[in-house]
């Protein structure tokens, strides 16, 4: 069976990779990286994001979203990763399936708008529990709603408290949240926080593999023009095999992210199966293939004015992020082992 991306899929992708390139690259990253006292959200990345559609996809048309699905939307994550884009995108949109998911038709009305113009920031956590502190919560000192457990199920915690916290990795910003009780989500069955967090991992293998894909491609083109003894370092045998190993391996990662997100929209029967084998393959191949831009570029890519550690960072935080690869495998084995 054939299964790629649509061409209308393709010029989504396009879409939010030129603007990135032309209107926010790493230069604009690094700003954001090195203001260890902002709040890692930029303007205008989020006007952008809330103008061209990237918080809207999988809002429902009825509420002002593009009604589309989580193929689309590992569309974006997976540009902003190859990006390693700062702000509050995949919380906000997490925050919005919870509500498409499990709240009332007023929860929806009323958030899945505002989610989808980017008025209001949210995110979601499912570490901790409302009431309670909600440790490490991304970019939870700017939501307007946390999304977080409680003893009935899911919580909308609005106008949270939050403290900051800090990460070594400056493409994010987290903060400890302290919860109140919240407005229980009416619908947040143990399967749909099942599915809510499916959602998540899925989101978090793109954004993993479209670092995993810049950091490889960053690297060939610059091993391709580095020389040694005349000749470019991208020739040398163990260079040019290992960089070949890591193409493999991130074009796998890069199907079975897309497959994961269309076995959980489609809601197919090996869609768990499908989640674990994209989180487990990305998380191993982006953490491959940042250490390896690293190491390939040499005396310039250990150093903090070269962008390596950027992608390095991103991949370390979001490899542990909705389980590490062990644990996807466990979960793997689980599924298919008698």
């Amino acid at each position: 069976m054939f299964f790629a991306l649509t061409e209308d899929q393709r010029e989504f992708d396009g879409a939010v990779r030129g603007y990135l390139a032309d209107r926010f690259d790493v230069d604009a990253v690094r700003a954001v990286f090195e203001d260890t006292a902002g709040d890692g959200h930029p303007p205008s990345l989020w006007k952008a994001a809330g103008e061209q559609g990237w918080l809207a996809v999988l809002v429902p048309e009825e509420h002002d979203g593009l009604g589309l699905g989580l193929v689309e939307a590992q569309v974006i994550a997976r540009a902003l990763g190859a990006g390693v884009a700062p702000g509050p995108w995949r919380g906000t949109v997490l925050a919005g399936e919870a509500v498409r998911l499990a709240g009332s038709d007023e929860q929806k009305a009323s958030w899945l708008p505002r989610f989808a113009t980017g008025e209001a920031v949210g995110a979601l956590t499912l570490r901790g529990s409302a009431p309670g502190i909600l440790p490490a919560v991304e970019y939870g000192g700017v939501a307007d709603v946390v999304v977080a457990r409680s003893r009935d199920g899911l919580a909308l915690v609005t106008n949270p408290v939050a403290t900051p916290r800090g990460s070594y990795d400056g493409t994010t910003r987290l903060a400890d949240v302290e919860a109140g009780a919240g407005e229980t989500l009416p619908g947040a069955t143990a399967d749909v926080i099942e599915e809510i967090a499916a959602r998540a991992t899925v989101l978090a293998a793109a954004d993993l593999v479209g670092v995993a894909r810049e950091a490889i491609t960053r690297t060939v083109a610059y091993d391709r023009e580095r020389e040694q003894f005349g000749v470019p370092v991208g020739s040398f045998q163990a260079i040019k095999h290992a960089l070949a190993d890591l193409h493999v391996g991130v074009t796998m990662a890069e199907h079975a992210a897309l497959y994961a997100a269309h076995a959980v929209d489609e809601r197919l029967p090996d869609a768990p199966l499908a989640v674990s084998v994209a989180k487990a393959k990305a998380s191993d191949v982006a953490l491959q293939a940042t250490g390896a831009m690293i190491q390939y570029h040499g005396g310039i890519g250990y150093t903090w004015e070269h962008e390596a550690h950027f992608f390095y960072k991103r991949a370390k935080r979001l490899a542990a992020q909705w389980g590490d690869a062990d644990t996807h495998r466990g979960r793997i084995a689980d599924l298919t082992l008698p």
